[in-house]
């Protein structure tokens, strides 16, 4: 086996946070105002930050634009961290920071400011879509330093996180002649890395009353119309879009199994080699398609089965 895929592959690259949350703190207003002043704090907007390298773009309080205040954690020296959720600043043409969301950069950030982005991102959605409550519609505002809302009758409405599965089916089989699965989604608009199609692994909600294996063999059957077996948990990632768990799952199929795609959800599925994924993997254009990026689970989920044959 080459030498360049590991025998074992660490966690996903956005479970790797260690952003200490200091839950604790987030009902003390006296602290969260007094942590505010020495805080460092992330803009956000729209899913993105402004990223230097490879190095969130930090500012004080002082530099922070108005909003609310949304307390991320602490850093391992106690800093406190802060995100706003507004329009990010201007930068200069010979300034390095651009803007980037959680998918171009999560795989290259370190694991504290991993947890931050996908931190603040995950926050920033939830704010965006309860300013109402839903039980009563009425009006709410932030609380506990942002991680509920309440209305003014003291209805609280905290975030939800949403799980799904992900699976990487193959066939099982050992060397470079061993095979998996992968689709083009009908729903991705802009599905391609330059001017080859993207294909990835099958996923789906978990939908009332099933378990996370129940709902990787019905959207399985459902995607592409065939059985798998032998299903075997990986890991799980935060996906902040807008709010899901990712439980990351290997399932074993029959590759001579007809498949059959649902249109509406599956632009093309078909089995590759090791050789055609590794290739794939290398951003090769030879080899005619392109796999999920780096910091998705569903590229962990395939390098972890190359690094196993």
């Amino acid at each position: 086996m080459p030498d360049e895929l590991p025998r074992r592959l660490e966690l996903p690259p956005l479970a790797r946070s260690t952003l200490d949350r200091a839950s604790q703190l987030r009902s003390d207003p006296v602290w969260l105002e007094a942590a505010w002043a020495r805080a460092r704090v992330l803009v956000v907007h729209e899913g993105k930050a402004l990223v230097a390298g490879d190095r969130l773009v930090l500012v004080g309080p002082d530099e922070a634009p108005d909003g609310d205040r949304l307390f991320l954690g602490v850093d391992p020296d106690g800093g406190p961290h802060f995100a706003v959720v507004a329009p990010l600043p201007q930068t200069r043409a010979d300034d390095f920071a651009r803007p980037y969301g959680v998918r171009d950069v999560g795989h290259i950030l370190n694991s504290f400011e991993a947890g931050l982005l996908m931190t603040a991102v995950a926050m920033a959605n939830f704010h965006a879509g309860h300013s109402f409550a839903p039980v009563n519609g009425q009006p709410t505002v932030p609380r506990h330093g942002g991680w509920s809302r309440i209305t003014q009758e003291g209805t609280e409405v905290w975030p939800r996180t949403d799980p799904a599965v992900i699976v990487l089916v193959h066939d099982g089989m050992p060397g470079e002649d061993g095979l998996c699965l992968l689709g083009n989604n009908a729903s991705w608009n802009r599905g391609r890395v330059g001017d080859l199609p993207r294909y990835s692994c099958l996923a789906g909600f978990v939908e009332p009353g099933e378990s996370a294996e129940q709902t990787l063999v019905r959207e399985v059957a459902e995607e592409v119309g065939i059985h798998v077996g032998d299903l075997q948990y990986i890991a799980s990632q935060p996906w902040p879009y807008p709010g899901s768990l990712m439980l990351g799952f290997h399932a074993i199929a029959d590759p001579d199994e007809q498949l059959n795609p649902d249109p509406s959800e599956i632009a093309d599925a078909r089995w590759f080699t090791r050789t055609e994924i590794r290739q794939a993997a290398r951003s090769d254009p030879d080899a005619g398609f392109a796999i999920a990026t780096p910091s998705s689970i569903a590229h962990y989920l395939i390098m972890r089965w190359l690094s196993e044959a």
